[in-house]
């Protein structure tokens, strides 16, 4: 009687036995599959910024140092920093430079560009769409194909060598861009908000200002900060339209670096520029990176 009723026993066993190996076996590969995406995130963060890396490490060598190997360069030099402000290469007047070009074209791209997307996005009339697909064509153009006749244009009227020479030429291209952001973002906005502020008493234009710009406020600040960034790196149109020092940005100062020899590339002071300039813009995307992915996401959902 025990023999008998210990073969189900046992074939039970057996069958749990194989069950838990299974659910451990699949548990196991399902372990493996939630870790691929981490790390093909980690590969994609490593190959972005082992560039950066690397020139940070070559702007912390010495001069006889430039071209050694090492991954963490031994001893620290900053002498490379102090170079690059060295007044031979006039890069602290090209900073300010930047910097006024660069704040110029955000306030002045996002005034016109903020009225003019709240009115495409409002307003219904005849070719609206058409409209907005001929802004965002304007800016398909390359930069390079524009340097000639913006060239010859301003040199006829005599801008060459002068701000305005670089901010307009950086909002013909950052206005299509702001505009199509906002446009998008002001859409998913309830046209409801405007007619309550009406009823309040409010006309179209305090409305706008007192009710949609603060809840617009995500979306305009992410548009800044990307008008920002591209016309600080603007490289092209600020080359080709100044060949006075007192007028260049910053990108275009560094590539008129002189080493001690006047033939030689001075690559570390290179490396230490190129430190400078893009230091401010990475801790002012990770300071405000919760605006900025809320600004980019807000335009996507319709309420």
């Amino acid at each position: 009687m025990s023999t008998s009723t210990s073969a189900p026993q046992q074939g039970a066993a057996q069958a749990a036995a194989a069950s838990t190996r299974g659910g451990n076996a699949g548990r196991k590969q399902s372990n493996r599959g939630m870790w691929l995406p981490y790390a093909g995130i980690a590969l994609i963060i490593l190959y972005c910024l082992a560039p950066f890396y690397w020139m940070i490490v070559s702007s912390l060598r010495r001069t006889g140092d430039t071209f050694e190997t090492d991954v963490i360069p031994t001893p620290f030099s900053f002498q490379n920093f102090i170079d690059v402000f060295d007044p031979k290469n006039s890069f602290g007047r090209a900073l300010f430079n930047s910097v006024l070009v660069a704040g110029t074209v955000t306030v002045l791209t996002l005034i016109i560009g903020t009225f003019a997307a709240y009115a495409l996005a409002r307003l219904n009339f005849r070719a609206k769409n058409l409209s907005l697909s001929i802004i965002i064509a304007t800016s398909m153009f390359p930069g390079i194909a524009m340097v000639i006749p913006l060239f010859k244009l301003f040199t006829d009227i005599q801008w060459i060598n002068s701000y305005q020479a670089l901010i307009l030429p950086a909002m013909s291209f950052a206005l299509p861009l702001a505009v199509w952001n906002l446009t998008a973002f002001f859409r998913q906005m309830p046209a409801e908000l405007e007619q309550a502020a009406t009823v309040d008493g409010c006309t179209q234009g305090q409305a706008f200002r007192k009710v949609i710009l603060p809840l617009a406020a995500p979306g305009v600040f992410t548009t800044a900060i990307i008008v920002f960034v591209a016309a600080w790196n603007e490289y092209i149109i600020a080359l080709t339209m100044t060949n006075k020092s007192d007028y260049r940005t910053a990108t275009v100062a560094v590539t008129f670096f002189t080493g001690t020899t006047g033939r030689d590339i001075p690559f570390g002071s290179i490396m230490a520029a190129g430190v400078i300039l893009t230091v401010p813009l990475l801790i002012m995307v990770l300071v405000f990176q919760r605006r900025i992915v809320a600004g980019l996401t807000a335009g996507g959902v319709k309420s």
